[in-house]
């Protein structure tokens, strides 16, 4: 039952269960002093429960980065450093999930090019299925909160539970052809702001393709790789008849309410961590949207799985920017 303490195989975690089928808050971990059978619980307690959440774990920026390092190899945001845009943080393995004008140093004004791209944010996906090879692991970290009561939170739904419990006929044709997701950061920006990104065409960008339904091979059970990044379905290199109809149609599956968990940020050094390959989520609004500071801070592990690179090839270096960007989009990401 969700909100128990779990009687499980863990000696050194303690493990409450934040929803019926996935995500908990883990607690008994020292970050300052992590050695091995601890962090090899932590990661049999991701691949169980796809969303785990640590309060206070007393981390800055460098030992974020560090801890980070133990799941694999770091994505870093070089490539995004166009269009004038700058880092916030000394290391670049860092993203910025907040709502911090590098600028300024203020919140960002919700009309500012970089805010309506953040909008595509409050959409369920998958973190980096837009890039050639996707990320496995997420980990995001509270620097700066709103007042409670504000918003803010960070949704997550359970794509595994969610292939569960298709529909069989929709399940039986996952099953029985080879859909590829053809996914475009472009294509989630222009969803969540589509009047400012009018004249933005995803299918004139560059898209990275991804099996539909794939094995979550930490956890033996298959999954949904679905989210707002994707644009169309294919089948042997084609977009399939009604592609956009059953995009819609899984991601509504994948999001209803009973497969969906709300994490509540509480305190400045909580940290999420997700697996891109299991759920999705996305960031809550709220009150606080123009108003008040909310600086989170992401690490984002490569995933090293058989399937990691999907149908790409290797040689592709994902952009930040393409040729449809115009001077209003000028701080977007994606466009």
């Amino acid at each position: 039952m969700p909100g128990l303490v779990q009687e499980t195989p863990f000696k050194t975690i303690t493990v409450k269960e934040l929803h019926p089928t996935f995500a908990a808050e883990v607690s008994g971990v020292n970050f300052q002093d992590l050695s091995e059978e601890p962090f090899g619980e932590i990661v049999a307690a991701m691949a169980k429960y796809g969303v785990c959440v640590f309060r206070d774990t007393g981390m800055d920026d460098a030992s974020h980065v560090k801890f980070s390092e133990r799941f694999g190899e770091l994505d870093n945001i070089r490539r995004y450093l166009v269009g004038g845009r700058k880092p916030r943080y000394d290391l670049y393995e860092l993203f910025d999930a907040g709502n911090i004008d590098g600028d300024t140093n203020t919140v960002l004004d919700p009309e500012s090019a970089r805010a309506h791209s953040n909008r595509g944010n409050g959409l369920f996906h998958v973190d980096s299925s837009f890039n050639p090879r996707r990320a496995s692991f997420s980990l995001l970290r509270a620097c700066e909160l709103p007042p409670p009561g504000n918003g803010g939170n960070t949704d997550f739904a359970d794509s595994r539970t969610a292939f569960d419990e298709l529909p069989e006929d929709l399940r039986d044709e996952l099953l029985s052809h080879d859909y590829v997701g053809a996914h475009s950061m472009a294509h989630s920006r222009k969803l969540g702001s589509p009047d400012f990104f009018e004249d933005v065409d995803p299918a004139q960008s560059p898209m990275q393709r991804h099996r539909i339904a794939q094995l979550h091979e930490p956890s033996g059970r298959m999954n949904l790789y679905i989210g707002a990044h994707m644009h169309h379905i294919e089948e042997n290199g084609k977009e399939i008849p009604n592609s956009r109809e059953l995009v819609q149609r899984l991601n509504q599956h994948a999001t209803q309410k009973k497969y969906m968990t709300t994490v509540q940020w509480n305190n400045t050094s909580d940290m999420i961590i997700w697996d891109n390959r299991c759920v999705l989520h996305r960031a809550g609004g709220g009150a606080f949207e123009g108003k008040y500071r909310r600086d989170l801070r992401r690490t984002t592990v490569h995933d090293d799985s058989p399937t990691a690179w999907g149908l790409n090839s290797k040689d592709v270096v994902w952009q930040g920017f393409n040729s449809q960007a115009k001077p209003k989009h000028a701080g977007a990401v994606g466009v």
